[in-house]
């Protein structure tokens, strides 16, 4: 932890993240803690402030198959201020996280009103591409599997959609076409955005190895 109040916010909110959703769990909220440290400074975004909302910001988590899944942000922004009183944060500065963490849901659509929030939705939709944002797919759809979504990697009739409408909550790879492959054009920070693109190739590494790995031989 880079301040002493985000060690005194991460002893409440560690204990809190699923152990059962690797895509969810302690070391997500890491990866984005540590790019909204890397990404405040050119965003104009204070540092303290960032890293506080990057470590609330999934302090509700909310299944990817549930029809609430787009107030994930809200939610958590509604649970944060007792931890965040208690982290030592004042009542202004506790105002600028919540509303960094109640717009960073890709699902919600909101737009940022703070430079904190920039720097939350750049750091947390980083960690959705990439090869670690393909794992957290595959992962999210083995738990929504065990949940009886019937969820599968793939439609082995059609796998990458071209003649059926995409359903990311029954194929995980529909989840690339259907949002990860557009994240990487939303960035606002200009590391963010080199990061991002460079991510945004290893998806498509990844779907032309898929290509190539299921067609019959």
């Amino acid at each position: 932890m880079q301040f002493p109040r985000h060690t005194r916010l991460w002893a409440q909110v560690e204990p809190t993240t699923p152990l059962a959703d690797v895509a969810h769990d302690a070391e997500h909220v890491l990866r984005v803690y540590r790019w909204a440290l890397h990404l405040a400074p050119e965003a104009g975004a204070d540092p303290d402030l960032a890293g506080a909302a990057a470590l609330v910001h999934d302090l509700v988590a909310i299944p990817k198959d549930s029809a609430a899944r787009a107030e994930g942000g809200a939610r958590s922004a509604a649970a944060a201020p007792p931890a965040l009183a208690k982290a030592g944060y004042a009542e202004p500065e506790i105002a600028i996280i919540v509303d960094a963490v109640a717009t960073s849901s890709w699902s919600a659509g909101r737009p940022p009103n703070s430079p904190e929030g920039a720097v939350l939705q750049d750091a947390d939709r980083l960690d959705a591409i990439g090869f670690i944002g393909f794992a957290r797919c595959m992962a999210t759809a083995q738990a929504m599997a065990q949940r009886g979504a019937g969820s599968r990697f793939y439609d082995p009739a059609d796998p990458f959609a071209e003649g059926r409408p995409l359903d990311d909550r029954a194929f995980a790879i529909d989840h690339l076409p259907r949002k990860l492959l557009h994240l990487a054009a939303g960035m606002s920070t200009p590391t963010a955005k080199a990061e991002a693109a460079r991510r945004h190739e290893a998806l498509l590494l990844v779907l032309g190895a898929l290509g190539r790995e299921i067609s019959p031989p």
